[in-house]
This record gives C-alpha cells, sequence and structure tokens, in this order.
C-alpha cells in the first residue's frame, strides 16, 4: 500500500556526502539578495557600532550578521527579537545567510537600538541604489500614516484634560470617603472602629494620587504641547477611527514609488494629524528618487491650504482630495468647488455655464477676499428653484486659492485618469474625489 504514495528519505539515513545549506536555497531566493547588498555596504562608514572587535573578553558578533537578521525579519514580517532568535535555530533560510550562528534576542534587540542611525542610512544605500536602478522613473508617490502603539499606558499618558478629569475623580472619592467616615464616627462599635481605620487609609492614598496629579498638572502646563507621558517621554495621545479608543503612539510617515511599491523615505513623528506633513514628506521623497519635479498622492487627513501653498515652486505637486465640511451637497446643492473663478477678468462662472461680475471689493485680513451675490442652486436641474431673497448671500473668494489650486500639469493629469478608470471599472462610475488637482483650467488657473 505505500508503494502507491510519495516516500521521503529515511531520517535515520546517513550520507557519505551530505548536503550543503547552499543546496536548499533556489537561485531566485531573496536571502542571496540581502547576502550581496550587505556584504558589499562598507558598515562601519554607516556608523554600526562594532566593527572593531575588543582585545579581550568573549568574541562578539559581526555587525553584518546582526543586521542580516534584522533585515530578514524586516523582509519576512517577524519583528520580535525572542521570535529572530528562535527562527535562527530552525530556519533554513536565515541558517545560510547567517552561517549557522544564533544569536540570542537580547544580543539582536541591543543591537537595533544601538544602531538606529546606523540602519536608517543602510535604507538611503537602498534607495540610491534603486535610484541607479532607474526604477524611479515615474516620479509619482503616495504618501500616508500609520500609528505604532508605544510601549506606554494610557494611563501614563496625560493631557491637560486628563489631568482635569482625575482630580474631579479623585476629589469626588474623598468627598465620598469622608462623608463615610462622618456616618462612622456616629456609630461606636468594634466594628465601625474597623471601617473607620480602613477608610482613613483610603484617604490617605487619595491624598497621595491629589498631589501626584498636582504635580502631573504642573508639568502638562510647562509642556510645549500639553502632554507628558511617563513611560516613552516622546509617544504622544493619537485619536484612532473608533470612539474612545485613543492610542499612545507614534505616527509613521512612509513615501511609497508608484510603480514599483518601493518605500522612497519615511519618517517617525509623535503628531496626531497629517495636516502639517505633506510639504516635508513630499521634499524628502523627491530628495530620495532624485527626480526634478515628482507628483504625490495623499488622502484627505493632508489637506492643508498653507501646506499645498509650500508645495508651490518645490518640485511637489500634490494630489489631494479636499475636505468637504459642507452639508450641502447631502442636501443636492452645488459646494463651492463647483464655481470657477477666472483671476484675469474677475467672474465667477456659475456650473451651467453663466457667470456672475462682482459687484463689491474690499479687504478683509489677512487675506482679500472679493464679493458678489448669488443664490444657492441646486444640483438636480428639473428642480432646479430660485430660493427667497432672504437667503441670497455674499459668496467670497480667496485670492490665494489660485495657487492653492495647483496647475494641472500632464503628470497629474495621466494619474488622475489611471485612478478615474480603476474607479469606474469597480464601480461602473469614477470613484475619484473632488481634489485640488482635477479642476477645468481657465487662463492658467484650476477651478474651485
Amino acid at each position: 500500500m505505500m508503494g502507491r504514495f510519495v516516500e521521503g528519505d529515511d531520517r535515520r539515513q546517513s550520507y557519505l556526502l551530505p548536503d550543503s545549506l547552499d543546496d536548499y536555497l533556489t537561485a531566485d531566493n531573496p536571502v542571496r539578495v540581502v547576502e550581496v547588498f550587505i556584504e558589499e555596504l562598507d558598515l562601519g562608514a554607516l556608523g554600526f557600532e562594532g566593527m572593531l572587535p575588543a582585545a579581550t573578553g568573549r568574541p562578539a558578533y559581526h555587525p553584518s550578521t546582526l543586521l542580516k537578521i534584522y533585515l530578514y525579519g524586516y523582509l519576512n514580517r517577524v519583528q520580535s527579537s525572542r521570535r529572530l532568535e528562535r527562527e535562527a535555530q530552525r530556519n533554513i533560510e536565515l541558517m545560510w545567510l547567517t552561517g549557522r550562528l544564533a544569536p540570542d534576542f537580547k544580543t539582536i534587540a541591543s543591537f537595533r537600538r544601538d544602531n538606529g542611525p546606523a540602519i536608517k542610512a543602510v535604507c538611503g544605500q537602498f534607495v540610491e541604489i534603486c535610484r541607479r536602478l532607474n526604477l524611479f522613473t515615474k516620479a509619482v508617490v503616495a504618501l500616508d500614516g500609520s500609528k505604532f502603539k508605544a510601549v506606554n499606558n494610557r494611563d501614563k499618558n496625560f493631557t491637560v484634560a486628563k489631568v482635569a478629569k482625575r482630580i474631579e475623580q479623585v476629589d469626588a472619592s474623598i468627598t465620598r470617603y469622608l462623608a463615610a467616615l462622618d456616618r462612622a464616627d456616629r456609630q461606636e462599635s468594634d466594628v465601625t472602629e474597623a471601617k473607620t481605620s480602613r477608610i482613613n487609609d483610603k484617604i490617605e492614598g487619595l491624598r497621595r494620587q491629589m498631589a501626584f496629579l498636582r504635580e502631573m498638572e504642573r508639568q502638562v502646563e510647562a509642556a510645549p504641547d500639553k502632554q507628558v507621558s511617563l513611560t516613552d517621554p516622546d509617544a504622544r495621545s493619537m485619536a484612532t477611527s473608533g470612539r474612545g479608543t485613543g492610542m499612545v503612539g507614534y505616527n509613521v510617515q512612509t513615501a511609497v514609488e508608484a510603480e514599483h511599491h518601493l518605500i522612497v523615505a519615511h519618517e517617525v513623528t509623535n503628531l496626531g494629524h497629517d495636516r502639517t506633513l505633506l510639504e516635508p514628506m513630499g521634499l524628502k521623497a523627491r530628495e530620495a528618487t532624485g527626480c526634478e519635479e515628482i507628483t504625490a498622492l495623499a488622502d484627505r487627513g493632508y489637506f492643508n491650504g498653507d501646506q499645498v501653498l509650500a508645495c508651490e515652486g518645490t518640485g511637489v505637486l500634490p494630489c489631494v482630495p479636499k475636505t468637504e465640511t459642507s452639508s450641502g451637497t447631502r442636501r443636492g446643492f452645488f459646494t463651492r468647488n463647483d464655481f470657477i473663478y477666472d483671476a484675469e477678468h474677475d467672474p465667477l462662472y456659475l456650473p451651467g455655464g453663466r457667470h456672475l461680475a462682482s459687484l463689491t471689493r474690499h479687504q478683509q485680513q489677512p487675506s482679500q477676499v472679493r464679493g458678489c451675490i448669488m443664490s444657492v442652486v441646486s444640483r438636480r436641474p428639473s428642480t432646479r428653484k430660485t430660493p427667497p431673497k432672504s437667503t441670497a448671500r455674499p459668496a467670497s473668494h480667496w485670492a490665494k486659492r489660485p495657487p492653492l489650486r495647483l496647475r494641472a500639469n500632464s503628470a497629474v493629469r495621466a494619474t488622475v485618469a489611471v485612478m478615474a478608470r480603476a474607479g469606474t471599472s469597480r464601480s461602473g462610475s469614477s470613484a475619484v474625489p473632488n481634489s485640488v488637482c482635477d479642476r477645468p483650467a481657465i487662463n492658467g488657473t484650476s477651478g474651485g
């Protein structure tokens, strides 16, 4: 019966010439690329510690061996130093890569902790190789941020609101215990004396906690961002999608090249939002790719007028959906993005092709505003109605909005067209949202 199945080798079989580890790896295995890449690096010039071994004591592992383990774990989503230790003892690929060396988890963790800037420089060397291989010719990158939880409990993070709320809770507990202590004093018995002693101990503990919170209140007020974390001082409290599910951690920004999906730039921040990171990440991506001009795609979380204006003239062309804050869209009305302003002739073009001339001009700091009287127009042509005169309102225009809307260059147009086709193929209609680069242009400026 066994002859009808595929049979393996007897594990107790001895061989005159045993197989080598290299026989178990295919010629196109990614670990061979890791081996060649690390062996060609000048680890001393990159800043790795331990390149010169000590004359006494136990021999140390060479930094190249530990770097191979670290990069292998990164490529295979193994971040834990304890898991990397186990993999080095049983994983054929890692045995081949390290020459059967298996450092303990503490050695791996210490290497990662002590060589952070050097590991970042290795990432820069990899990006440089990709640039020499002409992998960044498309000059289109996608920006996004991810929140990573820090080793800092939420109870060890303090903000102005948290401290005030905890002080209020402790004060309410002290008041409750003092009232219970007054009731116990009016009753004389052995049980009452024991209860009174326990209440006094709890009141004393709450007063110590109140003193600690008062001290934290002073530290929070003195902090630049009004926030203090005890376990990890650099971590900050950040809001997440779920209500009441905030976390203490970091906001890791990444810029990914659109064609080969390679990470060209990254940055770890402790900001809880992405609104002020469009320009710095765009510049880092442009510098990493070596392109004179790149198109940066980002989601609504990056939209900020000042950031888009800062990108003007820097070689970074942002394509960011504008945040819709008006409720008129849900009610069937046009929004401000549907109206096009002509800066040269000064009319405001309506969605139906008509235009409104400017009636008044006035200065409003810090920007110039041009106003004209208009009525709200329904999106549905068949039911378009003019509201009463009491609902007519002035429509203002920000003088700095033309450069904010970005010139529609060919790269941006091509990118948006690809996104539109992808959205149409999935849902039957374009899924591309209104952004600062997808409005029709008039006299060199794009609309909105």
